[in-house]
Formats: C-alpha cells, sequence, structure tokens
C-alpha cells in the first residue's frame, strides 16, 4: 500500500493552510516555527503535486487561485478534524466556540445576550468575530451569514428574516413640520441605499420614489452605521426594529409609520459538514433557536423566525 505521505504532502498542506488563513507567508512562517524559505518551498511542493498555483503572489497582497479555493475549504476541516481528534484522546478538548457573525447583528443582539449561554453553558468560552467576509467561515466554528439561499457547501440552520422600515431623528421630522404622510418622507435626504427595501416600502405605500434625495454618506450596508448617522440627524435610514428596538424606545430614532417590508434574505447559523456532531456547536445552535424564539414572540421586534 502506499505510504499516506506520498499520495499527498501532508506537511506542505498544513503550511497551505496556515498561509491562506493569515494570508501572509512571513506569518505563516512565524507560527510555524519554519523558515519563510521552507514555507515557500513547502508551498512549491504542493504546486508541483497538483499541478496548478495555489496563491496569486503580488507585491503586498496574496490571493488564492481557484485551484486554492477550491483546496482550502477541505483542508481546513480536515487539520480541524485531526486536532479535535488528538485533544479528544488526550483529553483536553479546547472548549472554544469561535463565532463570525454579521457586525450589526453581533453587536446589537447577539453579543448582549451570550452572557446567558455563558451561563448555561460555563465549560464553553466563546469567540465572537464581527466580519461579514464569508470566506474565513472555514476557520470558525460557527458563522451567522446574510442570504437569500443557503451558503453552499455549509450545515445551515434558518434564524430569521428582518422587517424594515423607515426612520429618523425626532428633530430630522420636525425640520420639516413633522411626518404625517408617507410623501413627506421624499423632502429629506436618504441614508441607505435607493433600492431593494426601500423601493418595497415605496410600493407598497403607493409612493413614487423618482424624487428621493440621496445622501452623500455611503456605509456600505452597516445598519449600525446607518443608524448611528440617522440618530445625528444627516437623514432616514430604512432599518429594522430588531436591532434598533431602544432607540425607539428611547426616542433617539422614530418609526412615522407601522408600514414595513421583510427582507429578501436570511439570517443562517452555519457550519462546516465536518463539526455536524460538535456538543459545542448543537448547544449554541439550540441555545439561539431557543432565545430568538422567545425574543420575538414577546414583542415581534420586526423580525420573524424562519421556518
Amino acid at each position: 500500500m502506499m505510504k499516506l505521505s506520498r499520495r499527498f504532502p501532508l506537511n506542505a498542506l498544513r503550511v497551505f493552510e496556515a498561509v491562506a488563513r493569515l494570508e501572509n507567508f512571513t506569518r505563516a512562517a512565524d507560527e510555524l516555527g519554519m523558515t519563510q524559505t521552507a514555507v515557500s518551498y513547502q508551498i512549491k511542493l504542493l504546486e508541483d503535486h497538483l499541478g496548478d498555483a495555489v496563491f496569486i503572489r503580488r507585491p503586498r497582497a496574496l490571493q488564492l487561485t481557484e485551484t486554492g479555493r477550491n483546496l482550502l475549504p477541505n483542508v481546513a476541516e480536515a487539520f480541524s478534524l485531526l486536532s479535535e481528534a488528538v485533544q479528544e484522546a488526550r483529553g483536553t478538548r479546547e472548549e472554544t466556540l469561535e463565532i463570525h457573525s454579521p457586525p450589526t447583528f453581533a453587536s446589537q443582539w447577539l453579543s448582549l445576550r451570550l452572557g446567558a449561554f455563558r451561563a448555561a453553558h460555563p465549560q464553553i468560552s466563546v469567540r465572537l468575530l464581527r466580519n461579514m467576509a464569508h470566506e474565513h467561515t472555514a476557520f470558525s466554528d460557527i458563522a451567522i451569514q446574510i442570504a437569500a439561499e443557503p451558503p453552499r457547501g455549509m450545515i445551515c440552520h434558518p434564524l430569521l428574516r428582518l422587517n424594515f422600515a423607515p426612520m429618523l431623528a425626532p428633530r430630522l421630522a420636525e425640520s420639516i413640520g413633522g411626518i404625517s404622510q408617507p410623501a413627506d418622507l421624499l423632502k429629506l435626504p436618504w441614508i441607505s441605499e435607493i433600492g431593494g427595501c426601500w423601493l418595497d416600502w415605496f410600493e407598497a405605500a403607493n409612493i413614487d420614489p423618482a424624487p428621493i434625495k440621496p445622501s452623500s454618506l455611503d456605509a456600505l450596508g452597516a445598519l449600525d452605521l446607518e443608524a448611528k448617522a440617522a440618530i445625528s440627524g444627516h437623514g432616514v435610514a430604512m432599518l429594522t426594529p430588531f436591532f434598533f428596538r431602544d432607540d425607539l424606545a428611547t426616542g433617539r430614532l422614530v418609526q412615522p409609520f407601522g408600514l414595513s417590508v421583510c427582507d429578501e434574505k436570511t439570517y443562517w447559523l452555519t457550519y462546516p459538514q465536518a463539526r455536524r456532531n460538535s456538543a459545542k456547536i448543537k448547544a449554541f445552535h439550540a441555545w439561539i433557536a431557543e432565545t430568538l424564539s422567545n425574543d420575538l414572540a414577546s414583542d415581534g421586534a420586526g423580525a420573524i423566525v424562519a421556518a
């Protein structure tokens, strides 16, 4: 039988995973206790074995090729499984749960409730990372992703869908004599990108959006930044009560109309196939599903639990 090391270069794959994760040859060399020359040599061995490049080397950036992108998720999962197997055999399995989450969901909802999860599962520590980069999910235990369809290659559980409505600071509304009908919103600048939920909302309100005054502020769709800009009086933002109920309750924001529209995208709880039997992931899934259900059952909060 052919030796495992001859069928594929394990050491080169280990180096590849580190370089891809750290996006840098030098940092990977430091982590692995190798010289940068040795790291480059291992990557060359892997590329020779595959017959194709795995990285595009640029002066100040490192980019995965299509071959590298296809290879990375399974390699990352394989080394994760090996690490878990060794830790379980030694009886020292690491109980840290790493969660990648969209920034607004992390800051406006999840981080405020993780204390309850820790109290229920004191043996599990949590590392919460705010990002929207789906390519990093191969390195995390769990990722919260926003998508119209279940992300491919992952186990996916739908969590919720959000309702959106126009919101603004009270003093901005007062600056035009108050907001009494949807058409009054056309007198004010918009913070959110004009499209999607905005157009759906105007269609539901039977308003022509042509006179919209776009704001020069572009928050790139970050709801927490758009909300801060709205609270500061810079314009009207299309926001969800689910994230900003406290701002509505205290009067920092007002929602002039009860009419709202549901986003077409779903928040998904995702994790790699290789971690489907992880006890800490099962515990988190059960906790977040119950917590969301209880939270939304209390007041609706501008969201619905996704089936």
